[in-house]
């Protein structure tokens, strides 16, 4: 009896030393999504698995020349993401509740020095649901020693 008691009060101490670990904070969730967008889309250069993952399929697209819609920017971007000789380089990602930035190196014509790209990103539920873009030509000078980067 005495080493039952033992055991069940052995037991309740481990129990109650168990705790499960918080719920992420949106910011949090949100970064991982982000990631795993930006590793399947800048990085393997897979539009279609990137955004079917992780866009939902009536995205909000800011950028004028394409259209709304998850299929149309597949569309829009593949073509350019599938030339062996683009380059893309995601040199940091930042995450606030429900809104994300990505700072990346963008070449999509080799014939191009190329241009630092802020995308912009808000999410709803899980999912990319708008996107807005900016793109910064890189110049063969500059009035100041700054990198782009």
């Amino acid at each position: 009896m005495r080493n039952k008691a033992l055991i069940l009060v052995m037991a309740a101490a481990l129990t109650s030393a168990c705790t499960t670990a918080p719920p992420a904070s949106p910011t949090e969730a949100n970064r991982a999504i982000v990631e795993d967008f930006a590793r399947l889309f800048y990085t393997e250069r897979d539009v279609r698995q990137a955004f079917e993952k992780h866009v939902a399929p009536d995205y909000i697209q800011h950028n004028p020349g394409i259209s709304d819609g998850r299929e149309a920017a597949i569309r829009a971007l593949t073509p350019m993401f599938s030339r062996p000789e683009a380059r893309f380089e995601v040199k940091r990602i930042l995450v606030d509740g429900d809104l994300a930035a990505i700072h990346l190196f963008g070449r999509g014509d080799p014939a191009t020095p190329g241009a630092a790209v802020a995308d912009i990103y808000r999410l709803k539920d899980g999912k990319i649901v708008e996107h807005w873009d900016i793109l910064q030509p890189m110049p063969t000078t500059s009035a100041n020693p700054h990198p782009m980067f």
